[in-house]
C-alpha cells in the first residue's frame, strides 16, 4: 500500500468525533428544520402543520438551522449556505421544498433534485449539486396534485410537472475546500443548460443561529461590513470573515421571527426580520437594514448566462485569528464533551497545512486550495476503492461515501427545556408534559450525528444509525465508533436502559442492532481497538437488561418487541394495542434478542482474550442464547409443514395460532448465528468448562442449537451457535432463494411474492385484516407513509443476511450447499457463494446495466439518458421488489450507504 497521504494523516489523528481541528467546520447544516418535533410547540403535536415550509423563511428556529449546500461550525453557531432566485419564483430558494407526511399521497417526500457528489471525512473537500428550474417553481401544483391522488397512484414528482423540459434549468454545483481548518473556500458554479440566455440570482448567505431570543441571556452577535466582505463576531469571541468577489450587493437583516407575518402581531419582534432579504430580492422592498448590520447577511449577485454557459461565484470564510477551544462551547453554558472536548491545536504540523498566505485570496491561492483538496480526495478514494472494482462501482462507492459525510448533521435539543418552555416565551401547552417524549426529560443533545438524511429524516434514528456506522467505518472509523457510543451515553440513553428510537417518538422500540454494528465496526477498523469494544459493551449490558425486563411478557424467553422497525409487515400495527385479546409472539422480536445474545457473547469472548474477567459474562450470554433458542423452537413459531418461522398469536387460554405470512420476519432468525474458532475455547478454559457443564447438565436447552455438542471439536473446526439448525436452514433457504418468493434480481424482498396471488387474511374476534404483496409504494396506511415492508427490497436487512450466510458458511463449510436460485438447474452453491451473489444483486441496484439503465432510476427515461442526470445516483430508502426502482425517502443515503460495505466485501 502507498504511504499515507494528507487526508489519511488527518484521520489518523482523530479521536472519536473530531480529526484534530479539521472537523471544526463541516457540512453539519440540515436541509430542513421546519416540521421537526423539536420545533413543535403545538397543543396536539402536529409538527408539520405547526411549523410548515411557508413559515421557514420568516420564523427563527429554536434549536437548529437549515439551508442549501450549507456548512457550519461544529456547534452550529455560524452558518454559511446558498440561496438562489430564478427571477420568477414567489420566494428565494433558501431551503429544499417537499410535502409533509399529511400532504403526500405516499407520505412526506422531497420535491427537489440534489446530490452529494463528493466529500472527504474531515470535510476538507465537499461537492454538492442541484437542478434548479428556470420556470416558476410549481409549489402549488405539487401540493394540489399529490393531494388529489390516492395511495394506489404514483407520487407526482417535480420532473412530472414539465419544468425540466428542453433542459430549461440551472445545474448548480457548490464546492468547498479548506485551506486550513478555519479557512474555507466556497465555489458556486451555475451552468445554464437551457436553449436561451437566462438570469439567475446567487446569494451566498452567512448567519448566526439564534441563541439570544430564548431568555438565556446569551449576548447577540453581529455581522458588519469590512473591506472586501463582512466580519461575523460573537461577543468576546474571535471574528470570522467572509471575503467575496466584487460585483455583489450586501444585504443585512436579523435572524429573528417576522411576528407580523407569522402570528399577525402588530408589534414587530424585529425591524429587519429573517425574511427581509427575501422581500428585498423578490419583491424589491426596502426591507433590509440600511445601516448594514445584523445577524444574517447575503451578498447578492445577478448573473446573466448564455445558453450552455457557466458563471462562477467565489467566497472565502476564514478566522481572523486562531479560535480557542471554547469556539464550540454549548449555548446553554455546558462544556459539552460530546461536542468538542478534543478540539485543540494539532501538534503534527497539519494544523498549519495552509495553502495560501493570504486568507482573502480569491484568485490563484483559491484555485490552489481547490486543486489540492480535490487531488487529495481523488487519492483518498483511490485507496478506498478495492482492486478490481469497475469504474462504475468506484463512482457508486464514492457518491455513497459522500452522502455519509454530508449526512452528518448538528442535532440540538434539551427536552427538559422543550417541555417547560423558555423564559420570556409563551409556555408550551399543558398536555406536553404527558404527551410525546415527556418521559425523556433527561435527553439533552448538542451533537453532530449521522442522520438518515438531511431532509426527510433530519434527526437521529437509533437503528438506522447503527447501520450507518458500518458504512462509515470504511471511511472514518473513529467517527463510526463515536456514533455507537454516543447514543449509549447518559444524555441519550434513558435511565432505565432504553435507547431513544428517533425524535418523533423516543420511546418507540427499534431492533437491538448496536452490538452487531459494534462488532462490524471493530472488524472493519482492524480488530484492534479493544478499548472501544469494552466501552460499548458495558453500555450495551444496561440496554440488554432493559430489553429482557420489558419485552418478554410471559418470562419464557419469547419476545414481543412491538414496532421493531418493520412498520407494515403484519396485518396490524405491532407498536399499538392489538385489536383482540392475547398478544403476538414475534419471530423477529425473539430472533433479534437471540442475535443480541450472540453479539454480546462474541464481544465478551473477544475482550476475555485481553481480560479474563469477561469469561464469566461470556458464559452468561452462552446460556441465555440457549434458553432463547430453545424457547423459540418450541413456541409454535416454527411451522414444520411450511419449513418457515411465523409470528404466533397467543390467546388468553394459552393456545397458540401461527400467522403464516411469509415475510422477512421468518428470515430474521438467520441473523442469530456465530462461529467460535476452536482456538478461543483453548485460550479460555473457564468458558469452555462452564459451556461443557451446561451441555451435559442442561441438554434440553442445547438440542435446538446446532453444533453445541461439538464443543470438543478437533483443533481447527469452528463451533457454530445458531438459532436455525442446519436442517431448518436448508428449508428456509428454499423460499428465500426462490425468484417466485423472496429472491429478486436486486436482492431479497421483504415479503414473499407468493402473497400476490395468495394474500394472507387474518380473521379473529370480529377483526379482519389482509396482507398482500406490494413491491412498490404501500397502499396500506397501517403505519404511515413511506414505511412499506410489504414487498420492497431494504438494504440493511439484506446486508445482515449476507453477513449471516458468511457465518453459516464458515461454520458449516463448503460441503453445505444449496440450489441457487431455488428450482434452477444450476450446480449447488456454497453459502459463501450465495452471499456473494446476493451482494452483487444489491450493488446492481445502482449500476449501469448493459442497456445503459440504472434500476434505481425506475421508468423515468431522462434519468437514464440525460447527460446531466445519468451519473448522479440517489440512494433511496428502499427499492421496488421487482424492478429495483428507488422508493421512499429519495435522498436517503443513510443505511443504503451499506453499498460501500458490499462493494468492498465483493472485492475483499
Amino acid at each position: 500500500m502507498s504511504s499515507p497521504h494528507a487526508e489519511q494523516i488527518r484521520l489518523a489523528s482523530s479521536t472519536e468525533a473530531d480529526a484534530g481541528i479539521w472537523k471544526r467546520w463541516g457540512a453539519y447544516l440540515s436541509e430542513r428544520s421546519w416540521g421537526t418535533v423539536r420545533e413543535d410547540y403545538s397543543p396536539n403535536g402536529t409538527a408539520w402543520e405547526y411549523f410548515p415550509h411557508d413559515h421557514a423563511r420568516s420564523r427563527a428556529y429554536r434549536w437548529s438551522e437549515d439551508g442549501m449546500a450549507g456548512i457550519s461550525d461544529i456547534g452550529q453557531r455560524l452558518c454559511l449556505a446558498l440561496a438562489l432566485w430564478n427571477g420568477k419564483d414567489p420566494i428565494l430558494k433558501e431551503r429544499m421544498f417537499g410535502l409533509t407526511g399529511n400532504q403526500g399521497n405516499h407520505g412526506e417526500d422531497a420535491k427537489e433534485y440534489w446530490w452529494y457528489l463528493d466529500a472527504t471525512p474531515t470535510h476538507s473537500w465537499l461537492r454538492w449539486r442541484y437542478h434548479y428550474p428556470q420556470a416558476d417553481f410549481p409549489y402549488a401544483d405539487l401540493v394540489d396534485t399529490n393531494a388529489a391522488r390516492g395511495k394506489d397512484q404514483p407520487e407526482y414528482e417535480l420532473i412530472d410537472t414539465g419544468v425540466f423540459d428542453e433542459n430549461r434549468f440551472w445545474q448548480v454545483t457548490v464546492d468547498y475546500a479548506k485551506a486550513d481548518a478555519e479557512d474555507i473556500c466556497m465555489r458556486i458554479e451555475v451552468r445554464n443548460l437551457g436553449p436561451e440566455e437566462a438570469t439567475i440570482h446567487v446569494l451566498p448567505t452567512l448567519w448566526f443561529r439564534n441563541t439570544w431570543s430564548w431568555g438565556s441571556g446569551t449576548p447577540k452577535p453581529t455581522i458588519t461590513p469590512t473591506e472586501g466582505g463582512v466580519s461575523a463576531r460573537r461577543p468576546n469571541q474571535p471574528a470570522m470573515s467572509l471575503q467575496v468577489q466584487p460585483g455583489g450587493e450586501w444585504l443585512f437583516c436579523d435572524n429573528e421571527t417576522n411576528a407580523k407575518r407569522i402570528f399577525g402581531s402588530d408589534t414587530p419582534s424585529a425591524l429587519y426580520p429573517k425574511d427581509a432579504i427575501n422581500d428585498a430580492v423578490v419583491h424589491g422592498m426596502a426591507s433590509t437594514n440600511p445601516d448594514q448590520v445584523g445577524t444574517k447577511a447575503a451578498v447578492h449577485y445577478i448573473l446573466r448566462v448564455p445558453a450552455g454557459g457557466v458563471a462562477e461565484v467565489r467566497v472565502r470564510l476564514h478566522a481572523g485569528e486562531r479560535s480557542p477551544d471554547h469556539l464550540v462551547e454549548r449555548s446553554d453554558g455546558l462544556a459539552g464533551d460530546h461536542l468538542a472536548d478534543h478540539l485543540a491545536e494539532r501538534s503534527d504540523g497539519l494544523a498549519g497545512d495552509h495553502l495560501a498566505d493570504q486568507p482573502a485570496d480569491l484568485g490563484a491561492g483559491f484555485e490552489a486550495v481547490m486543486s489540492a483538496r480535490k487531488a487529495e480526495a481523488d487519492q483518498f478514494y483511490a485507496d478506498l476503492t478495492p482492486l478490481g472494482a469497475s469504474e462504475d462501482e468506484a463512482m457508486i462507492l464514492r457518491q455513497a461515501s459522500a452522502g455519509m459525510v454530508w449526512g452528518q448533521q448538528f442535532f440540538h435539543v434539551d427536552v427538559a427545556r422543550w417541555l417547560e418552555g423558555d423564559p420570556g416565551q409563551p409556555p408550551p401547552p399543558a398536555g406536553r408534559k404527558t404527551g410525546r417524549n415527556a418521559g425523556w426529560f433527561h435527553l439533552n443533545a448538542a451533537d453532530v450525528i449521522s442522520m438518515p438524511d438531511a431532509w426527510e429524516y433530519p434527526w437521529f434514528a437509533a437503528w438506522d444509525l447503527a447501520f450507518h456506522t458500518v458504512a462509515l467505518a470504511h471511511i472514518d472509523p473513529a467517527f463510526a465508533k463515536h456514533q455507537l457510543v454516543l447514543l449509549c451515553r447518559e444524555w441519550f440513553m434513558h435511565p432505565n436502559g432504553q435507547l431513544p428510537a428517533y425524535e418523533w417518538a423516543y420511546g418507540d422500540v427499534n431492533p437491538p442492532v448496536h452490538a452487531w454494528a459494534a462488532l462490524q465496526v471493530f472488524a472493519i477498523d482492524g480488530g484492534t481497538d479493544v478499548d472501544f469494544l469494552a466501552r460499548i459493551f458495558h453500555k450495551l449490558l444496561i440496554n440488554f437488561t432493559w430489553w429482557v425486563n420489558r419485552t418478554d411478557l410471559d418470562g419464557n424467553n419469547v419476545f414481543e418487541g412491538g414496532f421493531l422497525g418493520l412498520d407494515n409487515i403484519g396485518p396490524f400495527d405491532r407498536s399499538q394495542p392489538l385489536p383482540i385479546p392475547g398478544h403476538l409472539e414475534q419471530s423477529d422480536g425473539t430472533a433479534w434478542m437471540a442475535m443480541y445474545c450472540l453479539n454480546l457473547l462474541e464481544i465478551a469472548l473477544t475482550l476475555a482474550k485481553h481480560d479474563r474477567t469477561y469469561e464469566d459474562v461470556a458464559t452468561k450470554f452462552f446460556e441465555h442464547f440457549a434458553y432463547i433458542s430453545t424457547a423459540m423452537n418450541k413456541s409454535g413459531m416454527w411451522d414444520d409443514q411450511d419449513g418457515f418461522f411465523y409470528d404466533a398469536w397467543k390467546l388468553p387460554d394459552g393456545l397458540v395460532q401461527p400467522m403464516p405470512i411469509r415475510s422477512i420476519v421468518g428470515l430474521i432468525p438467520l441473523y442469530a448465528v456465530m462461529a467460535i474458532d476452536s482456538s478461543i475455547l483453548r485460550d479460555l478454559p473457564d468458558f469452555k468448562k462452564r459451556a461443557e457443564w451446561f451441555i451435559v447438565n442442561r441438554p434440553e436447552y442445547c438440542q435446538a442449537v446446532s453444533h453445541v455438542k461439538g464443543m470438543s471439536a478437533t483443533e481447527g473446526d469452528p463451533l457454530l451457535l445458531s438459532l436455525v439448525p442446519p436442517d431448518k436452514l436448508a428449508r428456509i433457504l428454499g423460499p428465500m432463494l426462490d425468484p417466485e418468493e423472496f429472491l429478486s434480481p436486486h436482492g431479497l424482498r421483504a415479503l414473499s411474492r407468493r402473497h400476490l396471488a395468495h394474500p394472507y387474511v387474518f380473521a379473529m374476534g370480529g377483526t379482519t385484516a389482509i396482507v398482500d404483496y406490494e413491491p412498490g409504494e404501500s397502499t396500506n396506511g397501517l403505519f404511515g407513509g413511506n414505511s412499506n415492508w410489504r414487498g420492497p427490497i431494504w438494504m440493511p436487512v439484506n446486508v445482515m443476511i449476507v453477513h449471516a450466510l458468511d457465518r453459516f458458511g464458515a461454520g458449516l463449510g463448503d460441503s453445505f450447499r444449496v440450489q441457487h436460485p431455488t428450482g434452477s438447474q444450476s450446480e449447488a452453491m456454497s453459502l459463501g457463494a450465495v452471499a456473494d451473489d446476493l451482494g452483487r444483486r444489491l450493488i446492481s441496484l445502482f449500476e449501469r446495466a448493459q442497456s445503459g439503465d440504472r434500476p434505481v432510476f425506475g421508468a423515468e427515461r431522462r434519468f437514464h439518458d440525460g447527460h446531466a442526470w445519468r451519473d448522479q445516483i440517489p440512494f433511496h430508502e428502499y427499492f421496488h421488489g421487482d424492478t429495483g426502482a428507488g422508493l421512499g425517502a429519495s435522498h436517503q443515503t443513510g443505511w443504503t450507504g451499506l453499498v460501500i460495505e458490499l462493494i468492498r466485501r465483493q472485492r475483499r
